[in-house]
């Protein structure tokens, strides 16, 4: 019977040392989501407090735009309506439609796209929807300043003559450069400017990343306890033989 017992011995420090990994897997998963929920929070406080910010002139930006992103601006230019984008995939309200982007030209001769909100696609693939005209000339308008990297994911759709093509075939054939940021359009000079359904502002929750965390450290001491409770099992049972 005695040899029985160590010939376990090793069975039991293998099925010990699966417990172990187990657990030191579950309290890494349990600080990621921890981290996560951490980075989450600061980047809903850093826009947050961008939002509550008083109004800059995009013309005083002339470099490190990423410091101003969330910050509402307000700048003067000229809308092309020729460059035109619809950007697809985009509900609102559980209905399909598309964000407009509209290329606009700064005074001091920068492009960029601003995303005048959102619209509702066509009755089906072949109707084009109805997207609110642009004004001509000149005109002010009033805007949240966005990184690119932030741009919506999605495909991209040239209006209305081009036919198809992705954004940056779109570049290619106006001739212009993007900036490395774009606009949510709010308003403007022009009453027909505001946006009926204007860019949403991410929801700023801190998600359920805490939750997680916790409930990985519950199933680091689930697998420790019944790790305890079957090796307390096979002592007991060693014994009595």
């Amino acid at each position: 019977m005695a040899d029985q017992v160590k010939s376990r011995e090793p069975l039991a420090l293998f099925k010990s040392l699966i417990a172990l990994l187990l657990i030191a897997g579950c309290l890494w998963a349990s600080q990621w989501q921890y981290q996560r929920g951490i980075d989450r929070h600061q980047r809903n406080s850093a826009i947050e407090a961008a939002l509550l910010q008083p109004i800059v002139i995009l013309e005083e930006i002339t470099d490190n735009a990423a410091a101003f992103e969330w910050r509402t601006i307000e700048t003067t230019g000229e809308f092309d309506g020729g460059n035109q984008i619809l950007l697809k995939n985009r509900y609102f309200e559980g209905v399909y439609g598309y964000e407009v982007l509209t290329r606009f030209q700064l005074t001091d001769g920068r492009n960029l796209w601003v995303d005048r909100g959102w619209v509702k696609a066509g009755k089906d693939a072949k109707t084009a929807p109805v997207i609110s005209p642009i004004p001509s000339g000149e005109i002010s308008i009033k805007a949240r300043l966005r990184l690119d990297r932030s741009l919506p994911r999605g495909a991209f759709f040239a209006l209305p003559a081009t036919g198809g093509g992705m954004i940056s075939k779109l570049n290619a054939q106006s001739g212009l450069k993007s900036e490395g940021f774009y606009l949510d359009l709010i308003g403007g000079a022009d009453p027909l400017l505001k946006p009926k359904v204007a860019a949403q502002v991410p929801e700023l929750s801190d998600g359920p990343h805490l939750a997680y965390a916790l409930q990985w450290i519950f199933f680091a001491g689930l697998i420790g306890y019944g790790r305890i409770l079957i090796r307390r099992g096979q002592i007991l049972t060693s014994k009595e033989l």
